[in-house]
């Protein structure tokens, strides 16, 4: 016969633990799982920083918008998703797969890079850039899909390059790619974010894009879950970590 003794102890033994494993379970906010964030390429670097302080574990996906906005639809799952472009967003929110409005946590500015101690531009022109392209392409996102490639588009289109830049371009499928190529000396000229260029100690910062030359950068988030909303408000209380990291406060 089993010893009545043992099985009590037993019996409270296990008692305890599960009011432990409640306790711990509780204490996390009844998650035991990672919190899943979608984010746009840029913000890989000061988005790590502020998820290291975040009491929960966190699992980051970092890719353009636009690949980041079909994976979405095509059924992956996400407590916050931030893009870096208002065009994917509200690309998803027309096909149902948010509801609600976004925020917009940050802003940008695009420049053009080259590689580390290329002497810098003064409001190039179509010319200009074709002289320092020298038969060598230019670093950008895709024009139809990655953000910094839309903004860079409407840049040139602004000036009146674009019809003759179009024809020498590297075009990738994030921002951080193109800065790659610059920084590994593989193309004259990128046109990337102010954020991406302070990241990469092998570019240098050629000209400063007025931020009237295009559409203004705009970062919006939304959050799919109540951990996501809580860390995208912990996010908001720390934008002084984008900004040190070369990003530019709302306006």
């Amino acid at each position: 016969m089993p010893n009545n003794s043992k099985v009590m102890k037993t019996s409270k033994w296990i008692t305890g633990l599960t009011i432990v494993l409640c306790y711990i379970f509780l204490a996390q906010g009844g998650r035991t799982e990672p919190l899943r964030i979608f984010a746009a390429a840029s913000l890989q670097g000061p988005l790590d920083i502020i998820s290291e302080d975040w009491d929960i574990d966190t699992i980051i996906n970092y890719a353009g918008s636009g690949t980041l906005a079909r994976q979405i639809d095509y059924g992956a799952s996400a407590d916050l998703v931030i893009l870096a472009n208002a065009y994917w967003m509200d690309w998803l929110i027309e096909r149902g797969q948010f509801a609600g409005t976004a925020t917009d946590i940050i802003s940008n500015q695009l420049v053009v890079i080259g590689p580390h101690g290329t002497a810098p531009m003064s409001n190039p022109t179509k010319t200009d850039l074709l002289d320092r392209l020298s038969g060598g392409r230019l670093a950008m996102g895709q024009r139809a899909s990655v953000p910094a490639g839309i903004y860079a588009r409407a840049w040139l289109e602004n000036i009146g390059a674009w019809g003759t830049i179009q024809n020498h371009l590297a075009e990738t499928d994030n921002v951080r790619a193109a800065l790659v190529l610059v920084a590994r000396g593989e193309v004259p000229l990128g046109i990337v974010y102010s954020s991406d260029a302070a990241s990469e100690e092998a570019v240098s910062i050629l000209w400063r894009v007025p931020s009237d030359q295009h559409s203004l950068i705009r970062y919006p988030a939304i959050a799919l879950t109540p951990t996501g909303e809580d860390f995208l408000a912990y996010i908001e209380t720390r934008t002084d970590v984008l900004i040190s990291s070369g990003f530019k406060a709302l306006q």
